[in-house]
């Protein structure tokens, strides 16, 4: 039996948005993806079998494929040892190995399957995550730990299974990593150099790169 790449995908978990409650409150969310068997086909907006609830802050092509890394669980079953954390636990599409936020470049292009995707954004959550896990300090750890996966855009549609290899297609010259755009948000706001490379990847959604000039005109005027 052959054995893997070392880039692959582990599991693709999709899921329909359902309704639960959360403080009282009944919330319609995507979060829960369970993992899926055989080929599934990776469109424009989203995989097949898969939705967002709240389309104004998630979904669209700049987030057609959330991606996490395998890697990231032990530290998470680590904190939350009394919890079963499965696979798309943290509402992932993907679930791969071999790809983690400071290796990965905004603007790197693979091949998964058939389909060409190219990776765009990290992904900060919203309060559903802590939803999700049940506790309210769980955005607040989420982003501190650095951990927070990748979202996908998809150039070329296909299919996508578990097994397939991540190939690396193209990378961007602007070096900028998932882990970079993180810190620009939380820790390394002021710096210059690197807000002006951000906002040189073309892969960078505008809202991002909008945000970063502002932040150049407010530090260099």
């Amino acid at each position: 039996m052959q054995s893997p790449s070392p880039l692959h995908v582990i599991s693709v978990n999709v899921g329909l948005p359902r309704e639960v409650v959360w403080k009282g409150k009944t919330v319609l969310t995507g979060i829960f993806k369970e993992p899926v068997t055989g080929r599934i086909p990776a469109r424009r907006l989203d995989l097949d079998g898969d939705r967002q609830a709240d389309l104004s802050v998630h979904g669209g092509p700049a987030k057609a494929i959330y991606v996490y890394p395998a890697e990231h669980y032990p530290y998470w079953r680590a904190q939350f040892p009394s919890m079963d954390l499965l696979w798309g636990m943290f509402g992932e599409n993907l679930t791969v190995e071999g790809l983690e936020e400071k290796t990965v470049h905004i603007g790197d292009q693979f091949r998964i399957g058939t389909a060409r995707v190219v990776v765009t954004q990290p992904r900060f959550p919203c309060y559903k995550l802590g939803l999700k896990f049940q506790r309210d300090d769980m955005l607040k750890r989420f982003l501190q730990s650095g951990l927070t996966g990748f979202y996908l855009a998809v150039l070329e549609e296909g299919e996508i299974a578990a097994g397939d290899p991540l190939t690396l297609l193209a990378r961007d010259e602007n070096a900028v990593s998932v882990s970079d755009i993180i810190s620009l948000y939380t820790s390394d706001k002021k710096n210059v150099a690197l807000l002006r490379r951000a906002i040189a990847v073309k892969a960078l959604p505008e809202s991002w790169r909008e945000t970063f000039s502002e932040a150049i005109a407010r530090l260099t005027q």
